[in-house]
């Protein structure tokens, strides 16, 4: 008897979501709450879980395509696994038999297409953003060879067989629509016989030699690297951050750079910069390193990067957005800290930060001022009787807003080590939609970029955020006399349609009186 997987709820604000990869294909063997596809929706990337062990029998939806909550996908059946699934990887069409029979015959292999997926109805076409593997690289079956970009997302292609990746037919930045044959796999052949295997370009091709410049390029090392080749995403966060590649330690087969050591590196603070790289200054005049550069590049959006812009400023259109500042002498809070640090970090293994004190003074605040913590839903208020505090962090995919549950319920500690594990997993990409859904407040710290002033946008469906940013010393008059104090700009962006400014001033005013005397927090005054 077949099990349908289903799409499962994701969240009261969300109602669908896009279908970005199988990462299981018909005819193999799944257990029991293996994931075998993921969703991605606005707010996060999500797994969907086999309901029960067997075999995956059929799957309902392509690659890209929009579902809903509570639709069916694909559906599970008993059975030992198949060996191969050949209805349900691209088609090992007449094109490509002929291609084996003439072109490949050097080494008795057949070629099998690599076919650019169905991505949804909506979807006409997508952009190559990068090949993961060179021609003439051996792949195996369901390992990713490239990365495809729609206006939707971002989609990591498998390979049909495994075998020698044989022909690159679209280079990197090419604009590809499904059904388009974007490579060739020589089926069952050997990384060493790869020469034999990779046979000239098809002449039907005009963009031919086009083509073969391209991925002659790609394959090229750096100049002054040592070691096995970048992949074209190495590579590109390598030139973008300066780093020396021989710094990072490597785990990928034969000693190759992943893009997850090179995002490890650089968060662990272990990458370094090129020895010969010289930042751009006034002395320099950028001259040392970029001689021949261009005075300007013009590089086109990714479509990813649009859907994001258009997001964003749908968010901007639809609410009264509204920002409202102060500051706060950071003296008390910084005298706290150094006060007890070692004494909460011995007993609590975890530091006393700052964050635990904004999102203690916000719960304080939010009580006081219940406005803050409501939201709009058609034409009523909601109000929440409960303090889910978002905290904006950085992970390696862009910023992302982790919630602290119940934040009024935790202790300074407990708050610590539900920020820090949030932000590892973020960091790990391993944040699930119920770390990030159901917020009614949010948290961004700006400041651990540098930022002095900024004006947050808001975090929808919620109608407040708070923006905190450095630390800086400057002078300010305290009892008749200039004295010079830590002091920290405050920024509150609200919703004007739910906020009056009496409350947005109110509210912020409480956060910046219970930072600067901290014992408010432990007495609720």
């Amino acid at each position: 008897m077949s099990v349908d997987v289903v799409v499962p709820q994701l969240g009261e604000s969300v109602t669908e979501g896009i279908l970005a990869r199988w990462l299981k294909q018909p005819g193999e063997r799944v257990e029991r709450d293996e994931p075998i596809a993921e969703l991605e929706t606005d707010k996060v990337a999500v797994e969907v879980p086999a309901p029960e062990a067997g075999v995956l029998e059929e799957t309902l939806v392509a690659e890209g395509e929009t579902v809903k909550v509570g639709a069916v996908i694909a559906r599970i059946g008993e059975g030992k696994g198949a060996q191969a699934a050949p209805a349900a990887r691209p088609a090992e069409n007449g094109a490509a038999r002929a291609q084996a029979a003439d072109g490949g015959q050097a080494s008795g292999a057949e070629l099998v297409d690599i076919v650019v997926p169905q991505a949804g109805e909506s979807v006409t076409e997508g952009t190559l953003a990068s090949w993961l593997k060179k021609q003439g690289e051996a792949v195996t079956e369901g390992e990713t060879v490239a990365e495809l970009e729609t206006d939707k997302a971002a989609l990591e292609l498998p390979a049909p067989v495994s075998g020698v990746l044989a022909e690159v037919l679209v280079p990197e930045g090419a604009t590809v629509h499904p059904g388009d044959v974007i490579g060739r796999i020589a089926k069952g052949a050997e990384a060493s016989a790869a020469s034999a295997v990779s046979a000239p370009a098809s002449p039907a091709s005009p963009a031919a030699p086009e083509r073969a410049e391209a991925e002659a390029a790609a394959m090229e090392p750096v100049p002054g690297e040592a070691g096995p080749p970048l992949s074209p995403a190495v590579r590109r966060i390598i030139e973008q951050y300066h780093l020396d590649p021989n710094s990072i330690p490597a785990t990928g087969k034969d000693g190759r750079l992943t893009k997850e050591d090179v995002l490890r590196a650089i968060d662990s603070g272990i990458a370094r910069l090129k020895p010969d790289w010289v930042p751009r200054t006034p002395e320099t005049g950028g001259e040392a390193r970029e001689e021949a550069a261009p005075r300007e590049e013009r590089v086109p959006m990714s479509r990813l990067r649009k859907r994001i812009a258009e997001r964003l400023k749908q968010a901007q259109n639809t609410a009264a957005m509204l920002t409202t500042f102060n500051d706060a002498d950071m003296s008390a809070v910084i005298a706290e800290r150094q006060k007890y640090r070692d004494l909460f970090e011995k007993k609590h293994g975890i530091r006393l930060g700052f964050m635990s004190f904004f999102v203690k003074a916000a719960v304080m605040a939010l009580k006081e001022v219940p406005a803050v913590n409501a939201r709009i839903d058609g034409d009523d208020i909601v109000y929440q009787n409960y303090y889910d505090i978002g905290v904006a962090v950085a992970a390696p995919q862009g910023l992302v807003v982790p919630v602290v549950r119940d934040a009024d319920k935790l202790s300074f500690a407990e708050t610590e080590k539900t920020i820090a594990a949030l932000a590892k997993k973020a960091r790990d990409g391993k944040l699930t939609l119920e770390d990030l859904q159901g917020g009614t407040f949010t948290i961004t710290n700006g400041g651990i970029f540098g930022s002095l002033f900024s004006t947050p946008i808001l975090n929808p469906p919620q109608s407040a955020i708070l923006g905190m940013h450095r630390i800086e010393e400057r002078p300010v008059a305290r009892d008749g006399q200039v004295v010079i104090r830590p002091m920290m700009y405050l920024a509150l962006t609200y919703d004007h349609r739910l906020i009056d400014g009496r409350e947005a001033v109110t509210f912020l005013k409480r956060i910046k009186e219970a930072i600067e005397d901290p014992s408010r927090l432990l007495l609720d005054l």
